[in-house]
C-alpha cells in the first residue's frame, strides 16, 4: 500500500478521534428519538475543566456548562414538541455531532423471548417476508440492546445489532423485535410523528432478572439468596457456584443410565433395543408422553443409508432442541449444541456413515420449561433428501427430581437483577413515554410468587425511570386444546398478570386469541403489537377508541338466570358461532350446569336448564389452550376470569 493510501486512512481515523473528546450515554447516538416535551438531565463527560457548549438546532440558544477536574459535566436540556430531523453539537474545544435526531415518543419494550422474537430471523412471524421488504419507515427508528448480564447496576450501554439508534429499514428490522417493530409502526401511523423503540429483552427469562437487588430484597422467596449474595460477594460467589456445580455436574452423570458406568463418556443405549418407547417428532415433550419433566431424555432412530452415501460427509438437520444436546451416530459423538431457539446444523463424518443400517442417537437434558425435538419436519432432515420427520425411540436417562436444585451460575440470564443490572440500567436517565412488557412464561408455576413478583417490578420501574405507562401482554392460549378448563398453571399465572392491573397507569393487552397449540411463540405478533398501541392510544394520547378488553364487572343470579356485567364493553358484546367458548358454569358441589346465552348490550346472559344450585361458579379461558369467541366492539376479546354468582 502506498504512502498515499495509508494517509487517506490516518487522517479521517485521527479527525474522528479528535472529535470525540465529548462522552455522551451511550443511548445518545445520531439517529435517536427524544422525548417530546421533558427535560433531558444530562450527564457526560468532557476534557478535564473545560468549557462545554451545547447546541441543538431547535432553539438558537447555546447552553453553557464546565467540567469538573474529572472531566464530569452535567446540565438540563429541555426537548421541544415533536419535530426534526435536528442537529445536537457538543464542543469542549472539539466537537461531536448528532445528526438526523428526532423529537417524538420513546418506549421502552422488554421481556422474553416472545418480545425478543424478530419480525425474520428464528420467529418468521406471519407474513415475515412481505414485513420486512416493507419496513421503509424513516420516522421509526430502532435501538436493539445486546443479552449481557452483570452482578452490579451498569452505566455502559451494550449495542446489539443496531449499533445504537437506527432509522427503521428491512435491513434493520429483519432482527428486531417483531411486538416492538408493530407497535412503534401502529403509532406512527396514527400519531404522524417519530416513535423510538428500544428493545432490551432475553429469551426464557423470568421476571426477577429484570428487577433491581434492591427491589427483590421485598419479594418472598429470595431474601434467603440475596442474603448469601451480599454475603458473599461478586468474586467469590462466582467461586461458590463453580464448585457446587462440578459436584452437581458429577451427580447428573453418573444418574444418567443412558451412558456407560465404566466411561461416562459413551453412551449405553446405541445398541440396546429393549426398554424404548415412541414419539412422534418433531415436538416438544411436554404433550408427547413426558408431561412436567425436566431432565435427560434420550432419541433414538435407525437409519438406511443407500451404498451411494456411504463414506461420504452427510448434512444432519434436526430442528430445534430445547435446551442442550449431544448427537451420536453409530456410538460416536458428532456434534453437540445448545439454545432452545437455535436450529441444529450438523455434520456426520464420512468415516462413520456405512450402508445399511446406522443408529442416530441425540441425548437431549432441559432444566426448565419446555423440552424436546421440536420445529417444523421439513427442518429435520438427513443428506438433504431423507425426512427424519416421524416416529423416534425415546428413554429417560435421568429426572432432575432424582437430583438436588442445580446451582445457578452468576452469569446467567436468570440470576437475580442480572438483566436490570445490564439491559435496563444504563438507560435510567433516558426519558421514555412508557414501557411495552411481554413475558411470563419462565414464571409458570409459580404464580404465587409472580403476583407480588411482577407488581414490584412494575413499581421499581416507575421509580427509576419516573412514573410512566406500563403496558404489558398476557400470555396467549398454549398446548392442548380444552372445552372445559381443568386446573392448569398458565391460567393461574394469568390471573396474577390481571392483579397488576390495580396498579395505576398499567394495561394488560389480551392475547387469549392469538396463541397456537404447539408453538410458545405465535407468529401473529402484528396484532400484539396493534393492541399494545391501542392501549397507548386510548390512554396516553387521548383518541377516542375503545382499547381495553371486556372485563366483568358483576354477576348476578335469580330465579334461572345468571347475568354478566362487563365494562370495556360500551356498543355491546359480540360473538363469533353459536355458543360462548371457553365458558364453564358448576354449582357448589362442582357438578358442571348447561346453559343456553343471549348477548344484550354490555350483558351475558345465562339461563340454565337447571336453577337449583344456591352458587354459580363462573369460569372463563381457565386453561392452557382454549378458543375465545367473545369480543367487544373493538375486537379485542374478553379478558379471563373466576366469578361466584349467589342465588
Amino acid at each position: 500500500m502506498n504512502k498515499r493510501a495509508i494517509l487517506s486512512i490516518l487522517i479521517p481515523m485521527l479527525a474522528a478521534t479528535a472529535s470525540a473528546e465529548v462522552r455522551l450515554p451511550g443511548w445518545m447516538t445520531s439517529n435517536m428519538v427524544l422525548q417530546q416535551q421533558t427535560t433531558l438531565h444530562l450527564k457526560a463527560t468532557a476534557k478535564p475543566k473545560a468549557k462545554v457548549k451545547v447546541t441543538a438546532n431547535w432553539s438558537r440558544e447555546v447552553l453553557e456548562t464546565r467540567a469538573d477536574a474529572e472531566g464530569r459535566f452535567a446540565l438540563d436540556l429541555a426537548i421541544p414538541e415533536a419535530g426534526g430531523p435536528y442537529t445536537l453539537t457538543f464542543n469542549d474545544g472539539r466537537k461531536t455531532v448528532l445528526d438526523n435526531v428526532m423529537v417524538g415518543e420513546v418506549w421502552f419494550c422488554s421481556g422474553q423471548s416472545n418480545m425478543e422474537m424478530p419480525v425474520k430471523g428464528w420467529g418468521r412471524v406471519k407474513d415475515f417476508e412481505q414485513e420486512v421488504a416493507n419496513a421503509d419507515h424513516p420516522l421509526i427508528r430502532l435501538f436493539q440492546v445486546k443479552e449481557v448480564t452483570a452482578l452490579t447496576p451498569q452505566t455502559e450501554v451494550p449495542y446489539g445489532h443496531t449499533n445504537g439508534w437506527a432509522v427503521c429499514s428491512p435491513e434493520m428490522v429483519a432482527e428486531f423485535s417483531a411486538t416492538a417493530y408493530f407497535f412503534a409502526r401502529t403509532l406512527t401511523e396514527k400519531l404522524g410523528i417519530a416513535v423510538g423503540v428500544v428493545n432490551s429483552s432475553w429469551g426464557g427469562t423470568p421476571a426477577e432478572t429484570w428487577t433491581s437487588h434492591e427491589a427483590l430484597k421485598h419479594v418472598t422467596g429470595f431474601e434467603d439468596m440475596l442474603k448469601r449474595i451480599e454475603e458473599l460477594g461478586s468474586e467469590r460467589v462466582q467461586t461458590v457456584y463453580e464448585e457446587s456445580m462440578a459436584d452437581w455436574n458429577r451427580q447428573f452423570l453418573t444418574k444418567d443410565q443412558g451412558l456407560c458406568e465404566a466411561d461416562i463418556r459413551r453412551p449405553k443405549w446405541n445398541a440396546e433395543t429393549e426398554g424404548w418407547q415412541t414419539m412422534s417428532l418433531p415436538a416438544l415433550w411436554e404433550g408427547q408422553g413426558l408431561p412436567g419433566f425436566d431432565g435427560v431424555a434420550w432419541f433414538r432412530r435407525v437409519v438406511d443409508i443407500p451404498a451411494d452415501l456411504a463414506g461420504k460427509d452427510l448434512k444432519l438437520n434436526l430442528g430445534m432442541i430445547d435446551d442442550e444436546d449431544k448427537t451420536y451416530w453409530n456410538g460416536e459423538m458428532v456434534a453437540e449444541g445448545s439454545g432452545f431457539n437455535q436450529q441444529r446444523h450438523y455434520t456426520v463424518p464420512g468415516r462413520l456413515v456405512k450402508a445399511g443400517r446406522n443408529v442416530i442417537l441425540v441425548r437431549v437434558t432441559d432444566t426448565g420449561g419446555e423440552g424436546g425435538i421440536y420445529g417444523k419436519p421439513e427442518d429435520m432432515t438427513l443428506g438433504g433428501k431423507i425426512s427424519l420427520a416421524g416416529e423416534w425411540q425415546y428413554r429417560v436417562g435421568v429426572s432432575l427430581k432424582e437430583l438436588p436444585q442445580q446451582p445457578m451460575s452468576p452469569t446467567s440470564s436468570w440470576w437475580p437483577s442480572a438483566c436490570y443490572n445490564a439491559m435496563v440500567a444504563p438507560f435510567l436517565d433516558m426519558p421514555i413515554r412508557g414501557t411495552i412488557w411481554y413475558q411470563g412464561c419462565a414464571n409458570v408455576g409459580r404464580a404465587e410468587q409472580y403476583e407480588s413478583l411482577f407488581q414490584t417490578l412494575i413499581h421499581d420501574w416507575k421509580q427509576r425511570f419516573g412514573d410512566h405507562p406500563f403496558y404489558f401482554v398476557q400470555l396467549a392460549n398454549y398446548l392442548d386444546r380444552h372445552d372445559v378448563q381443568p386446573e392448569s398453571e398458565w391460567a393461574a399465572l394469568r390471573d396474577a398478570q390481571r392483579s397488576a392491573l390495580q396498579i395505576g397507569g398499567t394495561g394488560m393487552m389480551v392475547n387469549i386469541t392469538l396463541g397456537e397449540a404447539g408453538d410458545i411463540h405465535p407468529k401473529n405478533k402484528k396484532t400484539v403489537g396493534q393492541r399494545l398501541a391501542m392501549l397507548a392510544r386510548g390512554h396516553v394520547y387521548g383518541q377516542d377508541i375503545l382499547c381495553d378488553a371486556p372485563v366483568p364487572s358483576s354477576a348476578s343470579y335469580e330465579g334461572d338466570m345468571v347475568e354478566i356485567l362487563f365494562s370495556n364493553a360500551e356498543g355491546g358484546l359480540e360473538t363469533k358461532g353459536d355458543k360462548i367458548n371457553a365458558l364453564k358454569l358448576s354449582d357448589e358441589n362442582g357438578t358442571e350446569l348447561e346453559w343456553i346465552y343471549k348477548l344484550e348490550g354490555q350483558s351475558l346472559k345465562l339461563e340454565l336448564k337447571q336453577a337449583s344450585a344456591k352458587s354459580i361458579h363462573i369460569s372463563f379461558a381457565q386453561d392452557k389452550f382454549f378458543i375465545v369467541n367473545l369480543y367487544n366492539k373493538s375486537g379485542i376479546p374478553a379478558i379471563p376470569f373466576t366469578l361466584v354468582a349467589l342465588k
